[in-house]
């Protein structure tokens, strides 16, 4: 513990990351290290509700240009990417640029004008460079730095190394010679080149993470990495949040006598035709049914996706599929407004707990679900042109995030719409190896032990704030 108190500002850039920090026991082991927590963020979502202390950030907006040059950056630095490996999976992270409407179509040649002039390693470093100096000229920059003088933190720590909102702050706590940490969020961030922000130190989810980041950033040295794991999956260590199965069932008027299976939705830009794989597994679910299987399948959707599209699916297949919505809010039209609720985490812990197995398109519910020692199935087949002639395989279990996976198969891969009752109906007698090895990835991704990463956050905190006294 820390013989005075010590102030830290979390610089939340999105509400995504409400999960990690304001969710999670993290203020609860700052308080007992004696480190006060003041969020420092521009989200809609009042977090003095919640009984957090907060400062908003005042009028955040970017200099005119910081876009322009962080798209480029991020273009270039996804074509090193493919030289240095060889390897064009990376170009498949790129969104294709837009040329409708005079300002688009502007902002679209300029990102492709500054590719052209700085695309190379040493022409990286300067798009970097003139990002930074872009942002200081800001008056949100200025603001940044009036709000540091004024409050006098002693560290700045940014939740998420992906939003250009949060270089201004961090450049201002770099000037006035504030300690800055920046965590990286999610585990398939690093190959995408999304590391908008710099800091003195990174704080990662594994060995295996830490080894990307020195890879991929040959400019971050190995001793400002702290490897520390995520608190995104501390919840399913929370047995006070776990429900009985019976308090689970009467919650959600589930049928008692009824084993389910949970489908995980994926976003519109991942899953452009996942209402159609939701149909396929609902098909199967009713033929098992008539085999004499009790089984039912709870859908999820997607918490940022309002959409209408499984509508029709959930009609059809009533008798099979039972909703249960994420409980997140919507305060307003961008997905960064779309906020997750404190109680998503106890529903998606006990949807792991109480399902049989989770059913998505390569998302990292692999990892929720293995913690409860439950299997989980990927889909791994597309509908392009013709919604009923399924085509072989999905491009992106070729990312490299996938690649991190253990050699034997940690999910059960459905190819084909035909595999998925027979696999459905092996996997609920047998699930034992398949989960081992889901959870030999899960350790691989996520240190151990994984419901102590907020305290190791926060002793990282401590460590740094001690080196400046």
């Amino acid at each position: 513990m820390l013989d005075n108190k010590k102030k830290i500002f979390i610089l939340m850039p999105d509400g995504v990351s409400l999960r990690n920090f304001a969710y999670s026991q993290f203020c609860e082991h700052a308080i007992e290290r004696n480190i006060e927590i003041v969020f420092w963020h521009h989200t809609p979502f009042e977090l003095n509700q919640l009984e957090l202390e907060e400062l908003k950030l005042k009028k955040p907006k970017l200099h005119w240009l910081t876009n322009i040059f962080k798209n480029a950056r991020k273009r270039i630095e996804i074509s090193r990417f493919v030289k240095r490996h060889k390897d064009p999976i990376y170009n498949n992270y790129l969104f294709p640029l837009t040329y409708k409407g005079l300002k688009s179509s502007f902002k679209s040649l300029t990102t492709q004008l500054v590719v052209l002039l700085f695309n190379s390693e040493s022409g990286l470093k300067k798009v970097r460079r003139n990002i930074n100096l872009l942002e200081q000229k800001t008056t949100y920059f200025k603001s940044c730095k009036e709000a540091l003088i004024i409050h006098k933190p002693d560290l700045v720590y940014c939740t998420s190394q992906r939003s250009v909102l949060a270089i201004a702050p961090l450049l201002a706590a770099k000037q006035l010679k504030i300690p800055t940490v920046t965590f990286i969020f999610s585990w398939d961030n690093l190959p995408k080149a999304t590391l908008d922000v710099t800091a003195d130190y990174y704080n990662v989810w594994s060995e295996h993470m830490k080894n990307e980041l020195l890879h991929y950033h040959p400019f971050i040295n190995e001793d400002q990495v702290k490897t520390t794991g995520t608190p995104q999956f501390e919840p399913h260590y929370r047995s006070v949040d776990y429900l009985s199965k019976s308090e689970f069932y009467s919650l959600y008027n589930l049928d008692s006598n009824k084993t389910y299976l949970c489908y995980s939705g994926d976003d519109v830009t991942t899953s452009p035709k996942d209402p159609l794989y939701l149909r396929d597994v609902a098909l199967a679910i009713r033929e098992l049914n008539k085999q004499g299987y009790n089984l039912k399948l709870i859908f999820r959707r997607c918490p940022v996706d309002f959409s209408d599209r499984y509508d029709p699916v959930i009609s059809l297949f009533e008798d099979e599929i039972v909703p249960i919505a994420p409980k997140w809010s919507k305060l307003g039209s961008m997905w960064d407004t779309i906020l997750p609720l404190k109680e998503d985490l106890q529903l998606l812990t006990n949807l792991a707990l109480h399902t049989a197995g989770v059913i998505n398109l390569g998302s990292s519910m692999v990892f929720d679900f293995a913690i409860h020692k439950k299997p989980c199935f990927y889909m791994n087949y597309n509908y392009f042109k013709n919604d009923n002639v399924p085509d072989q395989g999905v491009y992106v279990y070729d990312y490299v995030h996938f690649r991190s996976k253990p050699n034997n198969d940690v999910v059960i891969w459905l190819n084909n719409p035909k595999e998925i009752e027979n696999k459905i109906k092996k996997i609920i007698k047998d699930q034992e190896s398949v989960v081992f090895n889901a959870n030999l990835w899960y350790q691989k991704i996520n240190m151990g032990p994984q419901h102590l990463a907020s305290q190791r956050i926060v002793s990282f905190i401590e460590e740094i704030i001690k080196t400046q006294n």
